[in-house]
């Protein structure tokens, strides 16, 4: 009786842990389609076209006084969001491992991060310092609503099946964002059918991805459930900021503890530069510079939505047989090799764009979600949400860099497939920073179990 007990026992954590994954999941189907619908396909473009609408006759807009070329507009404010999601995520990812109060955080983030895409629909005629407000506020609430995210994958997956979760998270959410990419395209493609002009038709797009964000936001949050932490403490639900900027103080010097996890970030920050600003400046690319219709643009996106889905499944599968810092060096080639040949594609020819999307495709889902995983076996126990933050700010929060270099190459030399080949740098530098990193010795040094397969 007592082993059919211990025996049940299991069983019942097992089903909860299932579950509980399954629900995990459903914030990847949640937010995707913000990255997909808003970040790679429609804002750049439209944006831009807002931006321009603005401009003086020499082709420059001045927020804040400042001249700044029209088609720099979208990535410095892709840019600065990120730079204030660094001030950002420090402080909640302190604060939620102290307390322990994890969901509210990730409920307020998501609703408030949908509430500006939805307002995206009132960006219109030369409203573009409202469409970089939203911009802002959308995408610090969805950097740091991730950063939250991913810190529940050491706590519900154990560690020889998160390579698994991770990859079943990112084919989900590419799944939901191909989804709602055939919708985006059969409106905008048929938008004078339905009696809505090209631009109604964008800021349509635009808007439902925020009500599509917040409405499965729900699913999740109904089932993932808060852990109390080691940190926390009666009444540390009432944690002040001060004693969450207090806890970051201490994690940092934790952090400095465990320098191999440290070198792993670094690795990480560098090539994830490259792979963020692909992912918020290609469509800009393509439309700017090869001159490609928007009707492409969405076609080649929802093709890499397909593929990254598939593709992280593969990748997921080849992590089982070869490792997981192997497979991820595996797409840091294939990435440097994508966007060197990019720089060569000719204007008007979307059959190369398409070529380009599927080389993306097949390893932008793999690397990420492998770069996830395997990070989270380099966190030491009870730190996930602040050893996450930090790598949060390597995924998206010190992603600035990219987005930066992108506007500055074009504000010089008005072109950006300059810009566009220079990222070959980021996955160049980020592989070999990453192959010096010694997986099992940072996996124990962290005090963890080693996978057999790593």
């Amino acid at each position: 009786m007592s082993a059919q007990a211990v025996t049940g026992g299991v069983d019942e954590e097992t089903a909860a842990r299932r579950r509980e994954q399954r629900g995990w999941y459903w914030y990847d189907w949640a937010n995707s389609v913000y990255s997909t619908s808003i970040l790679t396909v429609f804002l750049g473009p439209y944006l831009t076209s807002v931006a321009k609408a603005a401009a003086d006759p020499h082709g420059f807009v001045h927020p804040l006084g400042i001249p700044v070329r029209a088609g720099s507009f979208f990535a410095y404010s892709v840019s600065a969001s990120l730079l204030l999601s660094v001030l950002a995520m420090p402080l909640a990812g302190a604060l939620v491992d102290r307390t322990g109060r994890k969901k509210p955080l990730l409920g307020g983030c998501a609703y408030t991060g949908a509430a500006a895409t939805t307002g995206m629909f009132f960006l219109h005629g030369d409203r573009y310092l409202l469409g970089g407000a939203l911009l802002i506020v959308a995408n610090v609430c969805f950097v740091v609503s991730m950063m939250l995210y991913n810190s529940f994958l050491p706590q519900i997956a154990e560690p020889d099946e998160r390579d698994a979760v991770s990859s079943r998270g990112w084919a989900f959410g590419y799944a939901a964002g191909a989804l709602v990419l055939i919708a985006d395209l059969a409106l905008y493609a048929g938008h004078d059918s339905v009696g809505v002009s090209e631009g109604t038709a964008v800021r349509i797009c635009l808007a439902t991805a925020g009500l599509w964000w917040g409405g499965f936001s729900l699913i999740p949050l109904l089932r993932l459930r808060d852990r109390r932490t080691a940190a926390a403490a009666p009444g540390d639900g009432d944690a002040s900021p001060g004693q969450g900027r207090r806890q970051l103080v201490e994690t940092l010097r934790d952090m400095r503890r465990h320098p191999l996890t440290l070198a792993y970030l670094l690795a990480y920050l560098v090539y994830n530069d490259g792979v963020q600003t692909v992912i918020s400046q290609a469509s800009v690319y393509g439309s700017e510079e090869l001159g490609l219709d928007q009707t492409t643009l969405i076609i080649a996106v929802l093709l890499v939505q397909i593929l990254a889905a598939a593709g992280a499944m593969l990748m997921g599968r080849l992590a089982r047989r070869y490792g997981a810092q192997r497979t991820i060096l595996g797409s840091l080639a294939a990435w440097a090799l994508t966007l060197a040949a990019a720089f060569f594609v000719p204007a008007k020819a979307p059959v190369w764009f398409f070529a380009l999307a599927s080389g993306i495709g097949l390893v932008l889902g793999g690397s990420q979600a492998l770069s996830r995983s395997l990070f989270s076996h380099l966190i030491p126990g009870g730190k996930e949400a602040e050893y996450f933050s930090a790598y949060e700010m390597s995924d998206r929060g010190v992603s600035w860099l990219g987005p930066l270099v992108f506007g500055l190459a074009y504000q010089l030399t008005g072109s950006y497939r300059d810009a566009i080949v220079s990222l070959v740098a980021f996955f160049a530098v980020g592989f070999v920073l990453l192959a010096r990193v010694p997986v099992r010795r940072a996996i124990a040094a962290a005090g963890n179990r080693i996978p057999d397969r790593i």
